[in-house]
């Protein structure tokens, strides 16, 4: 049996309002009254009703996280930052996977919204048409965590994924090496395809390279696209000597392909992959990584929803973290 308000009340000799002030941290309570209802709580095992009490305030302490993939480490690295700086913040989390399927995307929003979030943090690829619909319809802040929404309409955390992606190509470039690959994900992507091909094509163009479509392989950012893409790039007769994978996922892919197919990395390709997770830390050799800092996208995500979710001043809606690159040992300049 469910044990009420009303029980705690009776048991305690006090009026249901009195409980609600002591449950609520109310000070206009007795120390001896509290102390009475608090003792009654703890004999009856009493649980505050979150949803009631979200009817009565208009606030249930609940945040919506959408994330595309929970099993992957970038973005479960993201949602460890979103959880911990709400733990702080004192909301708990309603953590959704949608597959990076627009239609589930889109349901899991509206699903939060009905079941009386107080905001939502959106983790996606494409921000579609409908995507903005559903979004300007929200009664609670949206804020978008690694997630490019091109009209700038929506509060949102990134990195600048292109000029990270030009720095990549461009250290290759520095040291010498014109036949650099890119193994993207598909352009219609805005980050992991679209802007990152963007800082590729822009940094071969700013050394008069001309771009050579052999060299560049779309892949779904898995492990097993970036085998694919290195067993394309191995059959090309004129091979490239860089490559650069849009994850550190494809990225092992592609050293290991190499490997597999009898070749040296660094010194016959050289690598740099791309969210620098701890991957690139186990792999042999270690990968050269474009650091994006995941647990602060996610941290630096919940604390923006926060001020919109308790009407603080925002500063700045757009926020655009640092990147570096990580120099390990896929490349010939790991102790530089």
């Amino acid at each position: 049996m469910n044990i009420t308000i009303y029980d705690v009340a009776r048991e305690a000799n006090v009026s249901m309002a009195t409980v609600s002030r002591v449950v609520n941290g109310n000070p206009n309570v007795k120390p001896t009254t509290r102390k009475r209802v608090l003792e009654a709580i703890e004999r009856l095992g009493y649980r505050p009703n979150a949803v009631a009490r979200g009817l009565a305030s208009k606030k249930t302490t609940t945040v919506g996280v959408v994330i595309p993939d929970i099993s992957s480490i970038f973005f479960s690295e993201l949602a460890r930052g979103i959880e911990d700086i709400a733990t702080m913040y004192k909301y708990n989390i309603i953590l959704c996977n949608s597959d990076q399927n627009k239609e589930k995307e889109i349901h899991l929003v509206n699903t939060l919204l009905e079941k009386q979030v107080d905001g939502i943090v959106f983790m996606g690829g494409e921000i579609t048409k409908d995507h903005e619909e559903t979004f300007k319809k929200s009664p609670v802040p949206i804020v978008l965590s690694a997630t490019i929404d091109q009209k700038k309409e929506f509060p949102s955390v990134n990195i600048d994924y292109e000029q990270a992606a030009y720095d990549a190509v461009k250290s290759f470039i520095d040291r010498g090496h014109e036949k650099v690959a890119m193994l993207s994900g598909t352009l219609e992507d805005p980050i992991n395809g679209y802007l990152k091909f963007a800082g590729y094509k822009r940094a071969l163009e700013d050394k008069n390279i001309p771009l050579n479509d052999d060299y560049v392989v779309i892949g779904d950012y898995t492990y097993d696209s970036g085998l694919e893409a290195m067993e394309t790039l191995i059959a090309l007769e004129d091979k490239p000597t860089a490559i650069f994978a849009s994850t550190d996922e494809m990225a092992l892919g592609v050293i290991h392909g190499a490997q597999d197919a009898g070749y040296d990395v660094p010194n016959d390709f050289e690598v740099i992959g791309f969210d620098n997770t701890r991957l690139a830390s186990m792999v042999r050799p270690t990968l050269t990584s474009v650091v994006q800092p995941m647990y602060d996208l996610g941290a630096v995500s919940m604390r923006l929803l926060t001020k919109y979710m308790n009407k603080e001043e925002v500063n700045e809606n757009a926020v655009l973290l640092p990147h570096r690159i990580e120099f390990r040992h896929s490349t010939k300049n790991a102790d530089e």
